[in-house]
């Protein structure tokens, strides 16, 4: 019968040998990046831009402190944003560490919000209050893939953001931004936290030989140097985009499905934009849907999937048919190329880009394209931190080519639509003075 010292092991041989030790600590934070991700890494970091009033500038501080704290905590929680991008041996690329979002401090005084949200101010000002303005997505291999700067104007805040679209598409970037700001307001978690398995999406490893900088990739650029543009705000009333739906809706035969206010919109857009750039009756014009996939894989993945899932579906048809047809015409080639991209169409996309990988410019578009990269359906105007729904939520300069455009529900959530366009000074000129386009 063995006998145990109660009192401790002095003096007494231990039956007990300690072999080893060492220290174990959770995980690195890792994410692979999915063939979903893989053709922005040569486009630019997506820029958002929401304006808010303040009742006395002196709450700057307060705000930008309540901010800040409650952005570590969302970045604890959406982690692929406060990592690097980086590529193993094999060329593949994922998200790795914890490295953190650059954040930056700014003030405009002599800018106001209504300066900012009534579209009055330069163009250039409006650049000044997002960062990272010109910085290609291959730069997440060296810098962070988050950047947010604080501007105070002279009567409110502005928050400008920079995400990289290597890393997540407009759901995620909106998923993000309400969580962020319900943390702010004091909640303990997000209302729906991200799913952060890309497996779920693609799991094939893809190599990519990326360029060695955004100035060598952008000089293969087949069409040259990229052309001067001119932004604009474009604000369809409820009954104006209602007018537009029942336009395009009138002569569908019976049993026929409906357009929806997507298609109506976006064919009016282009039949529009196609006429202020004096197409030609044989000129081709596409129009470009960058598409959420998350409902149309099988099975379907939740809304709550963090990354890219996002698919650029396109149509193209002679300018001469498309604007000498009627409004449905339009708005059935773009419902058509919508429905027909199913489950087997997101398959045989991936599948393509997996056996010939591309690093893309805006003009593979083609020189006559319209084409929409964001949804009236993103709540943007819920990305409430505490002090009030944003005045006015804006893109910024990254990513626009000739025929870009950002659609945004109106602040008043009653079915207006904000329909931010970039075009050449010229074509721009021409659709501004359209009666046919503004419905005025």
């Amino acid at each position: 019968m063995a006998v145990v010292e109660e009192n401790g092991s002095r003096g007494r041989e231990s039956v007990v040998t300690v072999t080893g030790s060492r220290t174990v600590a959770p995980a690195k934070n890792r994410c692979t990046l999915a063939t979903f991700d893989l053709p922005y890494i040569t486009f630019y970091y997506n820029q958002k831009l929401l304006l808010y009033r303040s009742s006395s500038a002196d709450s700057f501080p307060d705000a930008v402190a309540r901010m800040t704290a409650s952005l570590a905590d969302a970045l604890r929680v959406f982690f692929p944003l406060a990592g690097r991008i980086r590529q193993d041996a094999d060329g593949a690329l994922s998200v790795e560490g914890d490295e953190g979002a650059e954040v930056f401090e700014a003030e405009a005084l002599g800018v106001s919000v209504d300066d900012l949200a009534g579209g009055d101010c330069g163009e250039n000002i409006m650049q000044d209050l997002v960062p990272y303005t010109g910085v290609m997505n291959l730069e997440g291999l060296r810098r962070p893939l988050l950047a947010v700067q604080f501007t105070k104007l002279a009567d409110g805040l502005a928050v400008g953001c920079a995400f990289n679209h290597a890393v997540l598409d407009g759901t995620s970037t909106w998923h993000f931004m309400t969580s962020w700001a319900e943390l702010c307001r004091g909640a303990g978690h997000p209302s729906l936290p991200p799913v952060h398995d890309r497996s779920l999406a693609r799991s094939v490893r893809v190599r990519l030989d990326l360029p060695a900088s955004a100035e060598a990739h952008e000089k293969t650029d087949p069409n040259g140097p990229k052309k001067a543009l001119v932004a604009r705000v474009f604000s369809f009333p409820e009954a104006t985009v209602g007018r537009i739906k029942a336009a395009a809706n009138a002569a569908l035969p019976p049993g026929a499905k409906p357009f929806s206010t997507f298609q109506s919109l976006a064919a009016h857009i282009w039949r529009a934009v196609s006429r202020a750039r004096g197409l030609g009756p044989a000129d081709i014009t596409a129009f470009a849907v960058f598409a959420d996939c998350r409902g149309r894989l099988d099975p379907p993945l939740p809304p709550a999937y963090f990354g890219n899932l996002i698919q650029a579906v396109f149509t193209g048809v002679p300018a001469g048919m498309l604007l000498g047809g009627p409004p449905e015409l339009a708005a059935g080639l773009l419902q058509k190329a919508i429905d027909e991209h199913d489950a087997a169409a997101v398959t045989r996309r991936l599948e393509e880009y997996e056996a010939a990988p591309k690093l893309f410019h805006y003009s593979d578009a083609g020189p006559n394209c319209v084409a929409v990269g964001s949804s009236p359906r993103f709540k943007v105007y819920d990305v409430d931190f505490g002090f009030g729904r944003p005045e006015r939520v804006r893109s910024g300069g990254n990513n626009r080519f000739d025929g870009m455009v950002y659609l945004y529900p109106g602040r008043g959530g009653d079915g207006a639509i904000d329909v931010e366009l970039a075009l050449q000074p010229d074509p721009m000129e021409n659709l501004h003075k359209d009666a046919d386009f503004l419905l005025i």
